[in-house]
């Protein structure tokens, strides 16, 4: 197939689990097809030879927008107050991405057109003559309803409800627009067919390069270190550390005095470091070039997240490297885990910090635990399996090209 392939960024660096996800998919993808990859670029990334990796044709698509925390920044947030849009998402809208796909579209020569997240869709245009793919990493809506569902003051919850209500629209009316929708948990899949009518969806399974997650037996594990890992300019990240060092992390040294959190990933907010430096045991490292040594220094791996959608990769990246995880339900969500065996879910910051305290103070449950799970990730969780899920599905044009034409929704695209 010639595959026409829309991103809102390049792929490298690989520091977020939305860029390993894709990368790792059209990696593979690419083995057996020709993949055009057309993506905003603002030129804070160099286009260099790495896209070879995943594509055979980078498209970049110049692109600015305001950098958060500028004058410009606030004054689009403004401003979408009276958007039908969502933020998050009009803030993508370009021009040019929208005549480079409709010009690649029309042309005869792609097979089918993967719009790769939501965001992007705002500049796909409608009436395509090859079919349409929707791969939906997180369902967008879930997200913004569980900021507003956490949120503290009062102006908070507002502009949460507000973006949250526009991105159900948008999603329920994009994914209907879509001839196929990819998604990447039966949750999510349960949940987009119910909420918004959509009936042909197929589900792709995470995955996890278990070569390179793989402890080296070189780094000395201490007893009583914890890890987080991820993209610490995403907000529900910053929302799960703020919750684990104010509610859990004093719980656990309670009875485990010397325990440590370490928080590894790219761009903590400056207010972030400057908080966490003023808590007992807390180290924030930025970015870091390699997150594995951090992680198999650390006896048991957190993830308090209260806010989220879709899958994480964070935790089959923990099982490889051996770590026993303790995770929320939310956190978990969509996983193939089991509890108890795989991994231990906790909600409240009583029953987090126990469970947290148990395996650290508790040496054979915890590599017993992180054992188990890196087994089933290495037996199960291959990245090669998810693409030949996406390869085999009905977003494929021999799926796909049955209903081209036969089944539009009648909605329109964002514009």
């Amino acid at each position: 197939m010639n595959i026409l392939w829309a991103k809102t960024e390049l792929l490298h660096p690989l520091d977020k689990g939305g860029k390993i996800r894709t990368f790792q998919m059209l990696r593979e993808l690419k083995r057996i097809h020709h993949v055009t990859y057309v993506t905003l670029h603002d030129g804070h990334t160099a286009l260099d030879a790495r896209a070879s990796e995943y594509c055979h044709e980078a498209v970049p698509i110049p692109f600015h927008a305001p950098r958060k925390g500028s004058p410009g920044f606030y004054a689009d947030l403004a401003s979408n107050l009276f958007s039908r849009l969502p933020y998050a998402i009009a803030k993508y809208r370009s021009r040019a991405m929208r005549r480079e796909l409709a010009t690649r579209g029309a042309s005869g020569g792609v097979d089918v057109l993967v719009c790769d997240f939501l965001f992007p869709s705002v500049n796909v245009p409608d009436g395509l003559p090859c079919p349409t793919v929707l791969f939906e990493h997180n369902v967008e809506a879930l997200i913004w309803k569980r900021h507003w569902q956490v949120a503290r003051d009062p102006v908070s919850r507002r502009y949460f409800s507000a973006q949250w209500r526009k991105m159900r629209a948008v999603e329920a009316r994009e994914c209907r627009r879509y001839q196929h929708v990819v998604v990447v948990s039966s949750n999510d899949r349960n949940l987009i067919s119910r909420e918004y009518g959509v009936r042909h969806i197929s589900e792709v399974s995470t995955g996890v390069d278990a070569s390179y997650f793989c402890p080296n037996g070189q780094v000395p594990r201490e007893a009583h270190r914890m890890v987080f890992t991820g993209s610490m300019d995403w907000i529900p990240n910053q929302d799960a550390m703020r919750f684990c060092i104010e509610e859990i992390l004093p719980r656990i040294r309670q009875t485990v005095p010397d325990a440590t959190l370490t928080v590894v990933g790219r761009d903590p907010p400056p207010a972030l470091v400057a908080w966490a430096a003023r808590q007992p045991g807390v180290i924030v490292t930025g970015t870091v070039d390699d997150v594995r040594p951090h992680m198999e220094r650390s006896a048991v791996y957190l993830l308090p997240l209260r806010i989220g959608g879709g899958t994480r990769l964070k935790i089959f990246e923990a099982m490889a490297m051996g770590l026993p995880v303790v995770s929320t339900r939310v956190g978990a969500e969509g996983l193939p885990v089991r509890e108890g065996r795989d991994i231990v879910l906790a909600d409240s910051p009583e029953d987090f910090a126990a469970a947290a305290v148990e395996l650290l103070t508790n040496e054979g449950k915890a590599r017993a635990l992180g054992a188990g799970a890196s087994r089933m990730v290495r037996e199960q969780a291959g990245w090669d399996r998810a693409a030949a899920q996406l390869d085999t599905s009905g977003a494929c044009p021999r799926g796909a090209s049955r209903r081209r034409g036969g089944e539009s929704s009648g909605s329109t695209s964002m514009g």
